[in-house]
């Protein structure tokens, strides 16, 4: 720490000198701004540093313990525009330890390019702003600044060749995540450990119900209680490893936590425990002492009261909503560190929505079923789910590292029993030891069985091949499945004969080396790629073909449901089969590399010792993302062709997508 103060002190003496001596009389960075029309309403502004000999930019962020000045950009008017993401970092960081700085450095030599995208939202539009920058060289270094002002005319700018369709993959992606969060908060009101808990509720606010005003504000009490002993928990584990380790640290935590064979074989453990205990085999609760003592607490009235009533109802519906919310936060875990948060919100809000309204209004009760026997029915519906969803963590570690346990066909054949058995017993076909006795089958539970054995004839075409969609992001990917019938009619589909296509793969064969990692790395629909980076690139340069760079991952579920929705369509085979090299770069891999193929990353510093690690850091340090499915179109030097593209199920926005990308790679030659 001391030494760390001590360059501190060296390094503001020393700009102070430097800049008031002769900052006037160097400029060793000269900048250029220059705005792209990538859509009808967006634009990229390009902001590129050429910088002189013998001297270097600071990049945008610095390692630990190096006290120079990033390069930083403050957009202080900004009118008529939005600003779509980050400045993002265009061109290669040097990362390696400066003298002057007495630290590990980030820096850029001979040019830098920052690219920032915006959306046109008014009329005028414009953006005003300053660039500051620090510049050394092996004995000086100047703090300078760059004011820029950037107007916008749509009438006049011409379109340039990119990515007019892409989507956040963020957005969609979450917002399916809340939507099934909101439903799982819902469904959890049903079952027997919760449900019994609403006539308490109302009871408890119905003492206090002569004064509404009191009745209502402790109502609020009640449900925003719930709400936070939800949320709070997550957040603060959260914004505790963010505060201690970084952004970085908070997102290795959570990709350990979606692809480690650790954590994934134990939530799959826990959600068979928890089935084996909604099908009556043993109780799973929390100590009675903390039920007993924050029950005792309840009889204090007033905020107080509402609180511990709160803090009650979560302890005791902790064995049936246990296994819901460990489902909820691990699903989140896969996109960005804040998501968890905001699907334990959605879930909780779900959740404490029926409690509160029956606070605020306790003569609903008498519109509510009576409780009985259908209350441990769908506590055992729920155990029959959790079976099915236990078995994903178990089909990510497997996919991850590569056990072979769980092929498709094995994954569906678990998964056609599970859901037979769920038909037999709504059925009345099988009984567990709660069950109350089922005199009749009711109208609403044959509906269900009903659903239950389509769903079940449903999966069993997967088992030769059917690609349903449907369950795309739950599944191994099809690469797995022993027998594929499906795949000459795909084939078929996309015009290409057995024999075309052979010829496309022998020829690629014998310019090309045989893909690496190929015995245990696939693509889908039988399509034939690389998954080393660097080769791929090679054989592109070979064949003169642009590349499409898919930046996957075996555990991210959007990636399976890209392929089997969009992937799938003949048009786009096609055109990824002939006209590109394919390149499925796996971020969550945990096959070891040799030390000769380790790399040391751009943007933690750390030495990348897998697969997956390496091709993360490809990601995080080349396009400053670390979201999957990304998808990158590069011409033979390995610069982009147009925009990336996210997640986006639109199969016509995908295969324009990757017509873009070919116009431009012809523009280029």
């Amino acid at each position: 720490m001391k030494r760390n103060f001590k360059y501190l002190i060296l390094f503001a003496i020393l700009t102070f000198f430097t800049q008031s001596a002769i900052s006037q009389v160097l400029q060793p960075v000269k900048w250029k701004i220059d705005k792209k029309q990538i859509s009808t309403d967006e634009y990229e502004l390009i902001f590129t540093a050429t910088i002189e000999d013998s001297w270097h930019l600071y990049a945008q962020w610095l390692p630990a313990g190096n006290f120079s000045l990033p390069t930083q950009f403050q957009l202080d008017s900004v009118v008529g525009i939005e600003l779509i993401d980050t400045v993002l970092e265009l061109s290669p960081v040097h990362v390696e330890f400066e003298e002057l700085a007495g630290a590990d450095s980030r820096f850029f030599v001979d040019e830098a390019v920052f690219k920032q995208r915006v959306k046109i939202v008014g009329n005028p539009a414009f953006v005003k702003g300053v660039i500051d920058y620090m510049t050394c060289d092996d004995a000086q270094c100047i703090k300078l600044d760059e004011e820029f002002e950037v107007s916008f005319n749509q009438q006049s700018d011409k379109v340039l060749p990119a990515n007019s369709a892409s989507q956040n993959t963020s957005n969609s992606s979450l917002l399916a995540i809340i939507i099934e969060a909101i439903l799982w908060g819902f469904a959890a009101l049903l079952t027997p450990c919760v449900f019994p808990m609403v006539p308490m509720t109302v009871s408890f606010f119905m003492k206090g119900s002569e004064n509404k005003t009191k009745s209502k504000i402790l109502a609020s009490t009640y449900g925003i209680s719930i709400v936070a002993l939800y949320t709070l928990p997550i957040a603060v584990m959260i914004g505790i490893t963010y505060w201690v380790g970084g952004e970085s640290i908070a997102i290795d935590v959570f990709n350990w936590l979606s692809t480690h064979w650790i954590p994934n074989l134990l939530f799959f453990l826990i959600f068979m425990a928890f089935a084996a205990s909604f099908f009556g085999a043993f109780e799973i609760v929390l100590p009675s002492s903390w039920v007993n003592k924050a029950d005792s607490k309840v009889d204090k009235g007033g905020l107080a009261g509402a609180f511990f009533m709160a803090v009650t109802l979560v302890l005791v519906s902790f064995s049936c909503t246990g296994p819901i919310v460990s489902s909820v936060i691990v699903k989140s875990t896969q996109g960005e560190i804040w998501e968890p948060i905001v699907t334990m919100l959605a879930f909780s809000i779900a959740f404490a929505l029926p409690f509160t309204l029956f606070a605020f209004f306790p003569s609903w009760l008498n519109k509510m079923p009576k409780s009985g026997g259908w209350l441990n029915s769908v506590k055992v519906v729920l155990g029959f789910i959790e079976v099915a969803l236990g078995f994903k963590f178990l089909s990510v570690a497997d996919q991850t590292y590569h056990w072979g346990l769980l092929d498709r066909e094995v994954y569906l054949a678990i998964w056609i029993v599970t859901f037979a058995l769920l038909g037999l017993y709504l059925l009345g076909k099988l009984k567990f030891s709660h069950d109350s006795e089922l005199k009749y089958l009711s109208v609403p539970r044959l509906f269900l069985s009903m659903a239950v054995f389509t769903f079940v004839v449903y999966l069993i075409p997967g088992m030769f091949g059917a690609p349903l969609k449907a369950l795309s992001g739950y599944l191994p990917p099809q690469a797995t499945l022993d027998f594929d019938i499906n795949r000459i009619v795909r084939d078929n589909s996309i015009n290409l004969t057995y024999s075309e296509k052979n010829a496309i793969q022998s020829k690629e064969q014998s310019i090309c080396e045989k893909p690496i990692y190929s015995d245990f790395l696939h693509l889908p629909h039988g399509l034939e790629g690389y998954f080393d980076y660097n080769q791929g690139l090679a054989c592109a340069k070979v064949q003169n073909k642009p590349v499409f760079i898919d930046f996957t991952g075996h555990g991210c579920v959007n990636c399976r449901e890209m392929e089997a929705r969009v992937w799938a369509d003949p048009n786009v085979l096609k055109i990824l089969t002939k006209e590109y090299v394919v390149i499925a770069l796996y971020v969550d891999d945990k096959t070891n590399l040799p030390e000769s193929e380790w790399v040391k990353s751009t943007y933690d510093g750390k030495m990348k010792k897998s697969i997956g690690k390496k091709y993360a850091d490809l990601q995080i340090s080349r396009f400053n993302i670390n979201a999957q499915p990304y998808y990158c179109l590069l011409d033979t030097k390995g610069e982009l062709l147009v925009q990336p593209l996210a997640y986006n199920l639109d199969v016509a926005a995908f295969v324009e997508f990757l017509e873009q990308g070919i116009k431009e790679f012809k523009n280029r030659q």
